[in-house]
């Protein structure tokens, strides 16, 4: 269920994007009727997720307050340059973090994050943070090529469709990470009385 609900409010941003003529909105004026409609349902999923666990992590906290402070930004601004240039700026800003808390500190800060949440040895957690270093900056070069060579509605279609890269991206994390989780629990059965 928590799954499904990681996915409501992009959706509903999409589909206020995609049907602004239903509701009377300009096609100029779609991202600014559906920006609003992001951050409230974002807003209200933290909400849920707080109700059913009686806490958000790390994550869910960074993610929210990006929303609300990029989503207030683009409301503020008015500006479609901003809008389509943001997810390259977030993603360089991600590679550019993550390979400078890998390398240049000597922290893995994904396992800082997830840690918590998922029990992985050092070397899974290395090769993950690098994937998440070279996903997060194809991911800002893919955005700039697109913002650079196609049209406004050709970007709005990537960034739809474009979801099928995380998509792709998490499941091979875990399908990655799926045998390390199995052999921690395999050890943990044997070592338990």
């Amino acid at each position: 269920m928590k799954t499904l609900l990681d996915f409501v409010p992009i959706l509903l941003f999409f589909a206020a994007y995609k049907l602004h003529a239903v509701f009377g909105v300009s096609s100029e004026e779609a991202i600014y009727f559906a920006t609003p409609i992001l951050m409230g349902a974002t807003v209200l999923q933290m909400v849920i997720v707080y109700a059913m666990d009686r806490k958000l992590t790390g994550m869910q906290k960074t993610v929210l307050v990006m929303i609300l402070v990029f989503g207030g930004i683009t409301l503020a601004l008015h500006d479609k340059r901003f809008i389509m240039w943001k997810p390259s700026v977030l993603y360089a800003g991600m590679s550019i973090a993550l390979a400078v808390s890998i390398w240049g500190m000597r922290k893995n800060f994904l396992k800082n994050m997830l840690g918590s949440q998922l029990e992985l040895p050092d070397s899974v957690w290395h090769r993950l943070n690098i994937a998440w270093v070279v996903y997060a900056a194809l991911m800002a070069v893919a955005n700039g090529y697109v913002v650079l060579y196609f049209s406004e509605q050709a970007w709005a279609d990537f960034k739809i469709w474009g979801y099928v890269f995380p998509l792709a991206f998490l499941v091979g994390q875990g399908l990655y990470i799926a045998p390390h989780i199995q052999a921690d629990e395999a050890a943990e059965k044997e070592s338990a009385p």
